[in-house]
C-alpha cells in the first residue's frame, strides 16, 4: 500500500491512538505511517467481539440454570480457555473441569476460592454469586 492510500476511517480506538502501518513510500522502500484505522479491521474486531460477548452470555446462562459453577462465567468474561487458568492458577486442567460442576464449587475450600476471585478481581462473595 502507498503512503496516500492509507484508510484513514474511524478505527475501533476512535479518536484515543492512531495504528501503526508499514506502506511503500515514494523511493519504493518500506516505512512506517499513522492510519487513524479501516472500517474492515473494525468490522472484523466488531465480530470477534460479539463471539467473545455470546461466550460470555452462554456461560452466565449457565451459571443461573446450575449447569456450571461461577468459574466458567470469569473464565469467558476474562477471555481465558483452561490452559490460561491453569497457567495461573497452579491448579491441573483436570482439577479446574472438576471445579466448573457447581457440586464441586460448592464444597471448595476458601483458599482454592480466594485464587480464583484474585486471578478474577473479584471477592470472594462475588466470586460465589456473582450476578447479586
Amino acid at each position: 500500500m502507498k503512503k496516500d492510500e492509507i484508510p484513514q476511517d474511524d478505527g475501533a480506538l476512535g479518536r484515543i491512538a492512531k495504528e501503526v502501518t508499514y506502506v511503500v513510500g515514494a523511493d519504493g522502500k518500506y516505512e512506517t505511517a499513522q492510519s487513524s484505522g479501516w472500517d474492515v479491521k473494525t468490522d472484523a474486531l466488531n465480530v470477534a467481539w460479539d463471539e467473545v460477548n455470546s461466550k460470555i452470555e452462554a456461560a452466565r446462562q449457565k451459571v443461573l440454570r446450575g449447569e456450571a459453577s461461577p468459574v466458567l462465567y470469569f473464565m469467558e468474561k476474562k477471555i481465558m480457555d483452561l490452559s490460561i487458568l491453569s497457567a495461573y492458577t497452579g491448579f491441573w486442567k483436570w482439577t479446574i473441569k472438576k471445579h466448573l460442576k457447581p457440586s464441586v464449587f460448592n464444597k471448595l475450600p476458601e483458599e482454592k476460592l480466594k485464587k480464583y476471585a484474585a486471578l478474577f478481581e473479584v471477592s470472594v462473595e462475588e466470586l460465589k454469586k456473582p450476578f447479586g
